[in-house]
């Protein structure tokens, strides 16, 4: 994820929309914002984040001036812990995405063998083909 982000983009990617409200409705504080970043974050990028360092800071302080909400209030999100987990469950299920199972990686491997990695030699290219397929199929590691 770019790590620069001018206000028209932050705008267009990074701001809650009705249904985005709705998601978010019963929560509070750091797991408002928290869970507000993992959605953008998955709509943008097809995946979640690892760290809360990959999430941009500028979008952090953007969803957090639209959530009311100190952007410091992102630290106090736990990434380790049943929420992140129940909260990316909420992520696809809402999204129309879901899990990837062991049979989901076995036939992307078989597909990224043959039908990527023999013309495309470059890693990060493969990694953004993989992540297309994924976003095709709606399988989300």
């Amino acid at each position: 994820m770019r790590r620069e982000w001018t206000l028209e983009a932050l705008i267009e990617s990074w701001t809650l929309c009705e249904a985005d409200q709705e998601l978010i409705s019963a929560k509070h504080g750091a797991t408002k914002l928290g869970f507000c970043l993992l959605l953008k974050y998955f709509e943008i990028e097809g995946r979640f984040p690892r760290w809360a360092t990959d999430i941009p800071p500028a979008a952090v302080d953007f969803v957090a001036a639209q959530l009311k909400v100190a952007p410091g209030e992102f630290t106090g999100y736990d990434w380790s812990g049943r929420s992140i987990k129940n909260h990316r469950g909420q992520i696809r299920d809402a999204l129309g995405f879901r899990e990837a199972t062991r049979g989901d990686q076995d036939k992307l491997t078989v597909w990224l063998a043959e039908q990527v990695c023999p013309s495309e030699l470059n890693t990060d290219r493969q990694r953004e083909a993989l992540l297309a397929r994924c976003r095709v199929e709606k399988g989300v590691q």
